[in-house]
């Protein structure tokens, strides 16, 4: 094997690594992460691809007293049960394997959690630490220009994936969460953002509580053969 091929070897044996090691953290540690990684973060997530490079994310990142503020006013809404204002549509339904996976996922979790089956209640108090950032010192903001479209938010997506595995590269936990998109208009206004903003989710993050019960599960993936065709004629 020549040095060239032996390298690309080793960059993708590293992305592959990274990916096999991700996962969303449901508990994080109050350690607060420098300025500095954050910022190192930030700058290789902003090599995502764009159409036409147009870069439509806009990343606000609250930490400290900042975020607690944001914390207890996120959390009180949604606690409330006050109506959701999400700026793009949440999934009509899912069917088939969507919903098997969706289902594995989900009781995954409370399994690990020793919730039980059934328990609505135990769901929803448990889908309220979205709203506590399930204790990480920061969370991201990510939101996008309306004029683009779903496009500006495709967009932001490959933005949080770089994001999380930047993150993950050093030696920090993430969990995406679409749940923080259903106040919309909560962020827009405690943020100041423009009207023409639309959010598409928050990050939370920081360093991950290795040792705490609901981060030592694994979500599965589909088989190649599941979601990928070859065409060659």
């Amino acid at each position: 094997m020549d040095a060239a091929v032996k390298q690309n070897h080793n960059r993708i044996d590293v992305l592959e690594d990274l990916l096999n090691e991700r996962y969303s953290v449901r508990a994080f540690l109050p350690k607060p992460v420098p300025r500095e990684t954050i910022v190192q973060v930030l700058k290789v997530a902003q090599r995502t691809a764009s159409w036409c490079n147009s870069q439509p994310w806009q990343v606000v990142i609250a930490s400290g007293e900042a975020k607690e503020r944001f914390r207890k006013l996120i959390y009180t809404e949604a606690a409330s049960g006050a109506p959701h204002d999400s700026d793009f549509p949440y999934p009509r339904e899912y069917l088939g394997v969507y919903l098997e996976r969706r289902r594995e996922s989900g009781f995954q979790l409370y399994n690990t959690l020793g919730i039980v089956r059934g328990d609505k209640a135990a769901y929803a108090r448990q889908a309220l630490e979205n709203y506590n950032f399930f204790g990480a010192p920061h969370v991201a903001i990510i939101h996008t220009t309306e004029p683009l479209g779903v496009y500006g938010a495709v967009d932001c997506g490959a933005y949080v994936g770089n994001f999380m595995l930047a993150a993950q590269a050093l030696g920090l936990g993430t969990i995406p969460q679409a749940a923080l998109a259903r106040h919309s208009g909560l962020i827009r206004r405690h943020f100041n953002l423009g009207d023409d903003r639309r959010v598409v989710c928050g990050i939370s993050f920081g360093y991950a509580d290795h040792d705490h019960k609901v981060n030592n599960y694994r979500t599965s993936r589909a088989t190649l053969a599941e979601v990928a065709a070859f065409v060659d004629d």
